[in-house]
């Protein structure tokens, strides 16, 4: 027996309002403008608009990644043609307009929460608590509204706007490609000698005051896409066309990491590349040997020896490692002098000279996230910041490891693959892969690489406060979001999935196409 649909005539007619609200809107709007400025050159441009406004609201994935690429990598700043075109803050006001519609007029983003956002919650309530108690409060409010609000925000809008393949898929690429774009300059700058700092360490924008400036920040913002990457090599059931275009990407990032002679940096490669290569080798002692080896051949390839500071000319602990020392024990001491709130947000530099052993004429950044986050916001901020990584950590872990689950059924016996030291198993046939998610589980993996990556390079790169983790946050939501229907249908149970190592196959290997 067939049911005919019977609409409900009264929400049929609110729809029919609220869809006409929008050109009443617009058509108010331009006929007040003209009242206003009745001059020639504006015709044109109110024509558009109306276009321009219809492009936007249907473009909400593009604009609002738009404004956290630009936001993060800094694209404006490393090609200064653009800077005077203002598009970040353009992008931002898009952003905000385009949710609001999506919010309240169209209801196409539908608003979630979990104990995650809670935590995120709780921690950015503390940091902006603290502004009140912060020693240098005016440069602790300008940094949060000119910045950390900004993070908040769109940690919330993307966490809530991603919610199919080809969203995810633009995000993967996206980020891919603009590290690639601050890569090639960053490597043409290196091989041009512009912008270096200590004669081999390279740098963008450092003669307008760009936050690429400093080797370090560089770095940090190059790591990000590193694990994007290597996510859409191993992507399931990818092209090879596609592999070979990340491949190529993962190579022009890395060299230029290795181009900024960043300690941390080559940690977070070693890092992300080795959550990968742990699934893909049986052989441990074999992967750990290759690995040291690997790091001793960064440091050769990147010239740490030759720097000026942290180089092999200085003897015991070299200046670079005291430096940091001499900052980790000040934000130990601002802690201790603030323990519930901190010295507050981006008051740490304001506040070396009180708080540290040493005094070398001039204040210094505190290069670690987990050390930046105690001073600045105190040991129970510190706690609420500690908790909230390692449960998102423990979260992409037990996603990526269901999906793996359903994806990768293994056959009861490894097979032999003519390569003594690599795990080969064979892919069974199964239901699930018939409707597989491939975006969004190549952003399951690029997440959890990516929290793994962020760990470890923490210890020397300070980005407690600035967008890779709150990115990542906001993608793993989505993802854990996005796939619960999938998982559910095809019935994966968390507490069935088996641990080996504590992240069994937390990568996926690189299997033949499934069709």
């Amino acid at each position: 027996m067939k049911f005919k649909h019977i609409s409900n005539p009264i929400s049929q007619r609110m729809a029919d309002e609220s869809t006409a609200v929008m050109p009443m809107t617009i058509c108010l709007a331009l006929g007040f403008l003209w009242w206003l400025m009745p001059h020639p050159l504006l015709i044109l441009p109110l024509a558009m608009l109306p276009l321009l406004a219809w492009v936007a609201v249907n473009s909400t994935v593009w604009i609002c990644l738009g404004f956290i690429i630009f936001s993060f990598f800094r694209i404006h700043e490393a090609f200064p043609m653009l800077y005077p075109f203002k598009i970040p803050q353009l992008l931002a006001l898009g952003a905000l307009a385009v949710t609001a519609w999506h919010m309240l007029i169209t209801r196409e983003i539908q608003v979630y929460w979990n104990s995650h956002f809670t935590g995120m919650g709780i921690f950015f309530g503390l940091v902006t608590l603290g502004l009140l108690f912060a020693s240098n409060r005016g440069e602790a409010i300008a940094s949060w509204s000119g910045n950390f609000i900004k993070i908040g925000l769109m940690t919330l809008i993307i966490a809530w706007l991603l919610k199919c393949k080809r969203d995810f898929a633009i995000c993967n690429w996206s980020i891919l490609l603009s590290g690639v774009l601050i890569a090639i300059v960053a490597l043409n700058n290196k091989a041009n000698g512009i912008g270096l700092v200590e004669g081999t360490r390279v740098t963008i924008g450092r003669n307008i005051g760009s936050m690429l400036g400093d080797p370090n920040d560089l770095a940090l913002v190059l790591l990000f896409p590193t694990s994007f990457a290597l996510a859409l090599i191993f992507a399931y059931q990818a092209s090879k066309k596609s592999r070979c275009l990340a491949l190529v990407g993962y190579l022009i990032i890395v060299s230029a990491i290795i181009a900024t002679q960043s300690r941390g940096g080559l940690l977070g490669i070693l890092a992300v590349t080795g959550v990968f290569a742990w699934q893909k080798v049986e052989n441990k002692v074999l992967l750990i040997s290759c690995g040291g080896a690997a790091a001793g051949l960064l440091l050769v390839l990147a010239g740490i020896s030759d720097r000026a500071s942290g180089g092999a000319a200085e003897e015991g602990i070299d200046a670079s490692a005291m430096g940091r020392i001499y900052a980790w024990q000040a934000a130990f001491n601002m802690a201790l002098s603030h323990p519930l709130s901190g010295v507050g947000l981006s008051n740490f530099y304001f506040n070396y000279y009180l708080y540290s052993p040493h005094w070398d004429g001039k204040n210094h950044a505190v290069h670690s996230t987990w050390l930046g986050v105690l001073a600045e916001t105190g040991f129970v901020g510190f706690i609420v910041f500690v908790t909230v990584v390692i449960r998102l950590l423990k979260n992409n872990i037990q996603q990526v490891q269901q999906i793996n689950r359903l994806l990768y059924p293994k056959a009861p016996e490894n097979f032999s693959t003519g390569r003594p030291f690599v795990k080969k198993t064979v892919p069974q046939p199964n239901l699930a892969s018939a409707d597989a998610p491939t975006a969004i589980v190549t952003s399951a993996q690029a997440t959890l690489a990516g929290v793994i990556g962020f760990i470890v390079s923490g210890t020397f790169l300070t980005q407690g406060f600035t967008w890779p983790i709150y990115i990542l946050f906001a993608l793993s939501m989505a993802v854990s979001h996005t796939l619960k229907p999938w998982l559910e249908r095809h019935q994966v149970e968390p507490s069935a999935v088996q641990n080996a190592n504590g992240t069994e196959a937390a990568i996926i290997p690189s299997e033949p196409n499934v069709k």
